[in-house]
């Protein structure tokens, strides 16, 4: 079991081991994860500032939420943990205009109780085909990433295509793509305390 996920487990106290052996999926729990970015062009919103849009599909039974989330949290839903490492979209300038997420899956063992990883990838708005979370049971895909991008640059020139909901690519490397819409407020980040590098 990963550290994080036992983090995430030892939040939830005794009442929180109840409800997971329950299965009860209506509660939601966040749990900060430190963030390791330190530096960004001048301009640049901050990751801990960014907010992104999730969406989280369970194929069993069809039930589908959205829920805002940021770069170093992880929300629990039932028996399994969406983890945001980081979000980005490409300048107004880029060509390729391309919205995408970080993300770590966790999804709880029925034979061990214990979550497990999944996933851990970049996922694109734009390109659902470029990596995908082959699980049986869930399915998550970047919908925004509020922030924002240095001034400069001439803006790219409007008619590109737009693709529907995504899961792709690449996690070696850090998606860049257009401005999102405004997701919705959240509390202020945590304040940076420590200098944790995960």
């Amino acid at each position: 079991m990963t550290l994080a996920a036992m983090l995430a487990l030892s939040a939830c106290g005794p009442q929180g081991a109840e409800q997971q052996n329950r299965g009860n999926d209506s509660e939601v729990e966040t749990v900060d994860v430190p963030q390791t970015v330190t530096r960004l062009p001048p301009g640049t919103t901050p990751m801990a500032q960014r907010i992104a849009v999730l969406g989280l599909l369970n194929k069993r039974n069809g039930q589908m939420r959205e829920f805002p989330i940021r770069p170093g949290q992880a929300i629990r839903f039932g028996d399994v943990i969406v983890r945001l490492r980081a979000c980005e979209t490409t300048a107004p300038w880029e060509v390729q205009q391309l919205t995408g997420a970080f993300v770590q899956l966790d999804v709880r063992d029925p034979g061990t109780n214990q979550f497990r990883r999944v996933f851990s990838g970049w996922l694109y708005k734009e390109t659902p085909g470029l990596n995908v979370i082959e699980h049986p049971i869930y399915d998550v895909w970047p919908k925004s990433c509020a922030m924002t991008h240095p001034g400069g640059g001439t803006p790219a020139p409007a008619g590109r295509p737009a693709s529907s909901r995504s899961s792709a690519s690449n996690s070696t490397g850090p998606a860049t793509g257009a401005p999102a819409p405004t997701a919705p407020a959240l509390p202020p980040p945590p304040r940076a305390d420590s200098n944790s590098t995960r």
